[in-house]
């Protein structure tokens, strides 16, 4: 008898609203705003209320009023979408309302079958990119290697952090690639005078950070103002940090998570000269996306982390939004799986203008959810 594939299985999402309880803030309605999208991956949030929406095939949306533009945005560069790869992240500059520009990272194609992490920047003028280039782009990979995803988030002071992703590879040590790092960038790609590692032979200049294996969110706390990453372990092992500069998170010379094939991936999940996780995950829940709560609609949450899971355990099906408690002193209380009943992959959580939460659900097709008190 064939064995039946693993997994839960994920029933159509429905039109909503779901009205569902929670722990601390009680009864929430979560509405499907729309459900048009091929695998969305990242979403920003225009002055006018609008947002732009990332699909990973390569397209850029825009849903305003709720409604969903079925004309991409267009202007957006030849993306290499295979398996995880193509379009990825998107943040407007901190001075958007004046220059009109928007960031985005994507997978470049190359010759004889390489791909590079690349970041651009376009003006947007009546739904299109206009004047678009690329400002940052790290090492040129196999397209087998795996690992080539990326966030960015600018700081208060303007700067542009970038994260790239390292997989199962060692080099996230290497001082001398890009992978498994945050790298930190002027506005214009160039790199800033005060960075980390800038005169010291052998280090990359542009590197902030190192020892990462997928970063998929990176925010910066809106209380703090510090940089925040989540990254994907393997079996095990996923990680919120509190991102300093020059520091050293560990993959893959310490980590709490195992190999897919079961073997634990360090002798030790923490060693001198390495940065503990804020959070850590075992098992995995596949991190994706982070928001740190600070609005008056959900009172009970404020302050509250949120993050995106894809699946929990390595079981397919199991997709769900997570939320951590700290106390003052960002030490952990609590957690609580929310959205269980769903069964979807929550790609990206953000908190809007109007104080509720948005999602994206990384399906074919995905859908843009917002949780907001029930009526």
């Amino acid at each position: 008898m064939a064995q039946q594939p693993i997994g839960v299985p994920v029933a159509p999402l429905g039109n909503g609203p779901f009205i569902l309880d929670t722990a601390e803030q009680h009864k929430v309605r979560v509405s499907v705003v729309t459900q048009g999208l091929s695998h969305p991956w990242a979403l920003a949030f225009l002055p006018d209320g609008s947002m732009l929406i990332t699909e990973r095939p390569g397209r850029i949306r825009i849903v305003r009023d709720g409604k969903l533009d079925p004309r991409p945005v267009s202007g957006v560069p030849a993306v290499r979408v295979i398996g995880n790869s193509g379009l990825m992240d998107v943040a407007l500059h901190p001075k958007f309302a004046e220059n009109k520009l928007v960031y985005f990272t994507y997978n470049k194609p190359g010759a004889n079958k390489q791909i590079a992490t690349v970041v651009a920047r376009g003006r947007l003028e009546n739904g299109a990119l206009a004047d678009v280039r690329d400002i940052f782009a790290a090492d040129w990979l196999p397209e087998d290697a795996n690992g080539y995803n990326a966030r960015i988030v600018f700081d208060r002071a303007g700067m542009l952090y970038v994260s790239n992703g390292a997989s199962n590879s060692d080099s996230a040590q290497d001082p001398k690639s890009h992978r498994g790092k945050i790298m930190r960038l002027r506005d214009d790609g160039t790199i800033p005078a005060d960075n980390p590692f800038v005169g010291r032979a052998g280090y990359k200049p542009e590197i902030y950070s190192l020892g990462h294996r997928n970063t998929l969110g990176l925010i910066l706390h809106p209380a703090t103002g510090a940089v925040w990453n989540n990254e994907n372990g393997p079996n095990g092992g996923d990680e919120i940090n509190i991102i300093l500069p020059g520091r050293n998170y560990g993959w893959p010379i310490a980590s709490y998570g195992r190999t897919y094939e079961g073997p634990r991936v360090s002798e030790v999940p923490w060693r001198e000269g390495v940065e503990q996780p804020l959070v850590f995950w075992v098992p995995s829940i596949a991190v994706a996306g982070m928001a740190v709560y600070t609005g008056d609609r959900f009172p009970a949450w404020k302050n509250n982390v949120f993050v995106g899971s894809m699946r929990m355990g390595e079981i397919p099906g199991t997709g769900h939004l997570e939320r951590i408690v700290f106390n003052d002193k960002t030490e952990e209380l609590r957690r609580e799986s929310l959205l269980n009943e769903f069964h979807q992959r929550i790609r990206e959580v953000r908190q809007g203008p109007d104080g509720l939460l948005y999602l994206l659900t990384d399906e074919d097709p995905g859908a843009l959810l917002r949780i907001d008190p029930a009526p």
